[in-house]
């Protein structure tokens, strides 16, 4: 919605606008709910956005872009950072010529995730500044000051978002963020980039001196709020849970932190001072207060039984009253299901008919551990399903090693699960191994996205094609099938009883296009076959 120059915007989406606004020229990321629309709404505006194969890929893509000066701008979820935590640690060390912004996108509650971690660690860890919007403005005007931090310091800096910021719709007001950034170049500075011992140990120094730098511009100018009210109660808080606080305690003294690390402590100090009884707010992990009290800053927290799930006005209300009388329990829901549709049914059917120990992995699959299935005993991470599978197999008694079968799925297998297959190949199982990959021809979890096994790019354009069954065969695994379960399950169910019976290494391709983006992928291929008739024509005519 657009009057005037206020627009209604969700918090990706007013990030990515930050971003085309601020001349971001490249945007790279992997798809994961709660950051996903910001690199699809980037590409709607115009953006050069890309999907790339996992985050760690995704920040080496944005670093490289960064060190010839551009301004990048890197997305994921908050266990998507874990992947990208090696190249991370080592950037803030070397530092960056242009900008580069990394968004986490926490989801307190695992609304879609294996586990609520606390992010804000990260910045602390790798040594990082890091901002922390609360709603849809504060999204648009963080990720631009991001981007000037960034540049200012030449250091990477965290944007920290959750899932309420990022899918809740606030008015924006767009505004002139200053000039382009300049042309792209390259200079050199081995010194400075590579990370041998040698350069990295006064590379770290040089961080801790931004560090202090940028904590000091935070103290006396930073993006904090202190808003005096009644000095009776004092709220220190930031992102989200500042709104639950505001309209919880409106009355209350706020100091809402805007940078939470480095973390403005002076300025914390004083404010506890100003009141007579301090209050930490926030979601998740104890970050805030435990790093106020080991200051000597006398504050509350919140009870124990609030670190989990997401906060609410009326959750704040009881922390505030020192309420820890158990939570009404809320109702449930409809449990989530495979698609009635969903090629994946035979496949798990069929796990389940010949008892199968399954190492699972994340996508919409893992729906597979459910009635009427229970055809999945592990889901741990991101391709992990391949390492669990072979480690069950090097242990078990070989009557049940030979049950195991590792269950993977397309965009999850090329985001890191072709190391497990190397592994497999490299350390095989005296029993051989069954791995399976569900390839269904999209990121179906997340929306439908593309991925490097699609053969499209994230704007669904033409380009190369990652074959797994290629793959798996030049890596040597003999015993390579591809087959469509849909169409013929007693031929998958045939297939996977064979390999289970074999102690040799097998990869089972069970490929069926997923049924809510099967129109869609006809209408690429369609239009991808259309383009390359132009260009022939073309090519003849010239």
């Amino acid at each position: 919605m657009k009057e005037s120059n206020r627009y209604l915007l969700s918090g990706n989406e007013a990030v990515a606008q930050a971003a085309r606004d601020a001349g971001v020229g490249l945007g790279t990321g992997y798809p994961g709910t709660p950051s996903t629309e910001i690199l699809e709404h980037f590409a709607k505006l115009g953006g050069r956005a890309q999907w790339s194969p996992n985050e760690k890929v995704a920040l080496e893509v944005g670093l490289g872009a960064a060190f010839a000066r551009g301004r990048a701008l890197v997305t994921m979820k908050h266990v998507g950072l874990n992947v990208a935590a090696d190249p991370l640690f080592t950037a803030a060390y070397t530092g960056v010529s242009g900008a580069l912004v990394v968004v986490t996108a926490d989801d307190p509650g695992m609304a879609s995730s294996q586990n609520e971690q606390d992010n804000r660690r990260y910045a602390v860890a790798a040594g990082v500044p890091m901002l922390e919007p609360s709603d849809s403005q504060e999204c648009y005007d963080f990720t631009v000051a991001a981007i000037d931090i960034s540049e200012r310091w030449r250091i990477p800096v965290l944007l920290r978002m959750t899932t309420r910021v990022c899918h809740s719709l606030t008015v924006v007001r767009r505004r002139d963020v200053g000039g382009p950034p300049g042309a792209p170049g390259f200079e050199h500075d081995i010194k400075g980039r590579v990370m041998v011992p040698a350069n990295a140990r006064p590379a770290h120094h040089r961080l801790r001196e931004k560090l202090a730098d940028i904590l000091a511009w935070n103290e006396s100018s930073g993006p904090n709020r202190w808003i005096e009210r009644d000095n009776t109660l004092g709220i220190v808080t930031s992102g989200i849970a500042y709104m639950h606080a505001a309209e919880a305690a409106p009355r209350a003294s706020m100091l809402k932190l805007g940078m939470a690390y480095p973390l403005p402590v002076e300025t914390i100090r004083r404010f506890a001072g100003s009141v007579d009884r301090c209050i930490v707010i926030e979601e998740g992990d104890p970050y805030l207060v435990d790093a106020i009290r080991a200051a000597g800053i006398t504050a509350d927290g919140k009870a124990e039984m609030y670190r989990f799930s997401e906060l609410s006005v009326e959750r704040v209300r009881r922390i505030l009253a020192d309420d820890e009388s158990p939570e009404p329990v809320p109702p449930k829901g409809k449990p989530p299901a495979l698609c009635n549709t969903c090629p994946h049914r035979v496949a798990f059917t069929a796990l389940h008919d010949l008892d199968c120990i399954v190492a699972g992995d994340i996508g919409c699959y893992t729906l597979g551990a459910l009635p009427p299935f229970s055809a999945m005993d592990t889901c741990i991470c991101m391709g992990a399903s391949i390492g669990v599978g072979l480690g069950l197999r090097h242990t078990l008694p070989e009557d049940q090693a030979r049950r195991v079968v590792s269950v993977i799925g397309d965009s999850t297998f090329v985001h890191s699960g072709i190391t497990g297959l190397v592994e497999m190949v490299y350390n095989p199982p005296s029993t051989g191994h069954v791995v399976i990959i569900l390839d269904n021809g999209t990121t179906a979890m997340t929306g439908l996205q593309e991925h490097p096994g699609t053969g499209r790019t994230l704007d669904h354009q033409p380009t190369g094609k990652v074959c797994y069954e290629d793959l798996a065969r030049s890596l040597g695994i003999r015993n390579v099938h591809v087959t469509d379960p849909f169409a013929n399950p007693d031929e998958f169910g045939i297939l996977l009883k064979a390999a289970l019976g074999a102690s040799e290494l097998a990869v089972i391709i069970a490929r069926h296009p997923c049924l809510l983006a099967a129109s869609k992928i006809k209408q690429y291929e369609r239009a991808a076959k259309e383009q390359r008739l132009c260009s022939a024509v073309t090519n003849t005519g010239n």
